[in-house]
Parts: structure tokens; C-alpha cells; sequence
């Protein structure tokens, strides 16, 4: 019997994200109703709009500032699972905190709320990273698993604070959030109702449901994705490592997290897998050779050496979530079907 069974009611923060918004349509499509938690009516809209036809089976409320005391208090009434997925990717500081304290603070407000709301709530799903598991690799390549932390660039930032970079203070905020929900969530075991898991993927990509009218309006994942594949970049950056992962995989993966039983008390790896970015325009040339021809992407260095530094284990996940992962071909089949559709094929956007 599923933890949380379908028709029960589900709380997503962040619902406006990229991947939320593949949550809400996965759970709503396997018959869960859900509650979305927006930061403004404005973000609402695009939501409303979208899922509109799905009736009461959606609601939306807004929450303002995860960040105050209680911000959740309300929003988790009547819930039988959370998916947490609201956190900051940037800041328009420089200061670590201002990456750190809204993903510490909000993942533990949430928390809290869910501690206070009573006995009906069952599971909560955080949304981490895999840059919470992972540390720089030079050399020989290294398998990374549910095992290991980021410590590396909480350090990082601890020492050169406003100095690091944005990527820094991201990767330390993410590893900190989620050691914080992991370390509330042992600490009052005795009091809850309810179990944690944390999901772990790398960069998330696929067809977006949110509103994009140009590739400016992308979300950091995608933008990060359509940068590295439309604009020159030097051999050191294309022979540099990243994973990643359908966002539907993703997206079922937080449903199926909240009907395991063994799902409980893990952090899981999800992903299909990791590539060079190199190698990576090799495949979309095979797939696609007339946006090379066409001069729309640049080549790169088709003949370049490139050694997949980085390599994720994902055992847990097939196990526990029983996850099937769609390929890179599959992956960059429906991003690059997207865009055409978008008409961003057609020219070079960037220089």
C-alpha cells in the first residue's frame, strides 16, 4: 500500500519552478489533488492558466517569504505529503547568505510546519541536488553516491565568503539545506508522523511548462544547457563533466518517493547519467547535423579528447524507486523538438 496514496493531497512549494511544474502534472495525472505554494499571485497565473482544466483537483496559496517563521503553517493543513521544492539559484548579492539562509531556512520552515501540522501528513519529499553530493574531480575518474557530500564547497565558501563564486555559494547552500533537513528530521523523529526523502539530481532538462518566450526566460538548468551548447566555448570547458536527467524522470521520481515505503529516511541519486559537453555536441551533430551546417551551433572540437570525470551511481534509485532513465538521445530529442518548436533553431542566438 502506498505511504501516500493516489487522491490524497499533496503541498509543492516552488510550483512555479521548472521541474515543480512537471510534478503537479505528473501527480494531478495519476490522480493526486495538490495544492501549490507560489511567492505572489503574479507567479500563480501561469499556473492557473495551465492546469486550469483540472478543476478542484488544484489550488493554489502564496506564501510570500519562506523564510519567516511559520511561513508553511497554513499551507500544509489538510496535506498527506510535501513536495518541498522552493529555493533560491541566485542572488543579487554577493553575499553567501543571501544563497544560504532562504534554502537553510525555508527547507527547515517547512519542516517545522510539518511538525506542527498533526498526524495526517506521511512524507516529505525535499528537492536537493547532486551538487550536495558531489566534490571537484581532477585526474582519475571517481563514482559518487548517496554516500558522499559537498562539503568541499562549504568550505570553499566559508574561507573566501564574498569572493566565491555564484556556483559556489549555490553548491554550499544546496549541501547545507539539505544536511540541515536531514539532521531536523533525525532530532525529532520521536514527535513526527511523517518520514523524509531527499532526491539528488543533476542538471534537470526537458520541455519546459512554464512560460518562455525567448531563451532569455529560462529557467537556470535549461539556460545553463542552451549556453554551453549555442555559444563557443574553449576545449577546458568542453571537455569539463555534467550529468543529467529528463525532467520527467525526474518528476516521477517525486511521486513514486512518496508512495515507497523503502523510500523513507534516503537520499537518492537521480540520473540518467553524465557526459562532456564535447561529447555531448558530437551526439547532437549525429542526431542533427543541419544546425551545425547551417551554422545555428557551433562545432566546438569534434576531435577533442574527453575523459567523463564524474560518475554517478544510481543503484539506489532503480531499486528503491524502480526508475527506468530515458537516454541522452532521448533527452536532447525532445529539448532540441522544444526549441525548433520555438523557432530558436532557425538562428544563431548567441555569438
Amino acid at each position: 500500500m502506498p505511504v501516500v496514496a493516489p487522491g490524497s493531497k499533496i503541498l509543492v512549494s516552488g510550483a512555479n519552478g521548472f521541474i515543480a511544474m512537471w510534478v503537479i502534472r505528473t501527480l494531478l495525472e495519476q490522480g493526486y489533488i495538490v495544492r501549490g505554494a507560489v511567492r505572489s499571485n503574479e507567479k500563480g497565473k501561469r499556473l492557473r492558466e495551465y492546469f486550469g482544466s483540472y478543476g478542484d483537483k488544484v489550488e493554489w496559496v502564496v506564501v510570500e517569504d519562506i523564510t519567516k517563521d511559520g511561513a508553511f503553517d497554513e499551507a500544509v493543513k489538510g496535506v498527506g505529503g510535501i513536495e518541498h521544492m522552493a529555493s533560491p539559484l541566485n542572488s543579487p548579492t554577493d553575499d553567501p547568505d543571501d544563497y544560504i539562509k532562504p534554502a537553510v531556512h525555508g527547507t527547515i520552515g517547512m519542516l517545522q510546519s510539518a511538525l506542527r501540522a498533526g498526524k495526517q501528513i506521511k512524507r516529505v519529499v525535499v528537492t536537493s541536488s547532486i551538487v550536495a553530493v558531489i566534490s571537484t574531480v581532477t585526474g582519475s575518474p571517481r563514482t559518487f553516491d548517496e554516500k558522499d557530500w559537498g562539503d568541499e564547497f562549504v568550505k570553499t565558501v566559508g574561507e573566501k565568503g564574498k569572493k566565491s563564486s555564484p556556483d559556489e555559494k549555490y553548491r554550499a547552500s544546496k549541501t547545507l539545506a539539505e544536511k540541515a533537513a536531514w539532521e531536523f528530521y533525525n532530532k525529532h523523529k520521536a514527535e513526527i508522523s511523517w518520514d523524509l526523502v531527499a532526491l539528488n539530481p543533476p542538471l534537470v532538462l526537458g520541455p519546459p511548462l512554464q512560460e518562455v518566450k525567448t531563451p532569455a526566460h529560462l529557467n537556470v538548468s535549461l539556460d545553463i544547457w542552451f549556453n554551453m551548447v549555442f555559444a563557443e566555448k574553449p576545449d577546458a570547458v568542453l571537455k569539463s563533466t555534467h550529468g543529467y536527467v529528463h525532467v520527467k524522470d525526474i518528476a516521477a521520481a517525486h511521486v513514486i518517493a512518496l508512495e515507497r515505503e523503502a523510500a523513507g529516511g534516503e537520499r537518492i541519486i537521480v540520473a540518467s547519467g553524465t557526459t562532456t559537453w564535447q561529447d555531448l555536441r558530437n551526439l547532437i551533430y549525429s542526431l542533427k547535423p543541419e544546425y551545425y551546417t547551417s551554422g545555428v551551433l557551433p562545432r566546438g572540437t569534434p576531435d577533442l579528447e574527453t575523459v567523463v570525470l564524474s560518475i554517478y551511481n544510481t543503484d539506489k534509485s532503480k531499486k528503491i524507486l524502480g526508475l527506468e532513465y530515458r537516454s541522452l538521445t532521448e533527452v536532447i530529442t525532445d529539448l532540441l523538438t522544444d526549441f525548433e518548436a520555438r523557432g530558436w533553431l532557425e538562428k544563431r542566438y548567441v555569438a
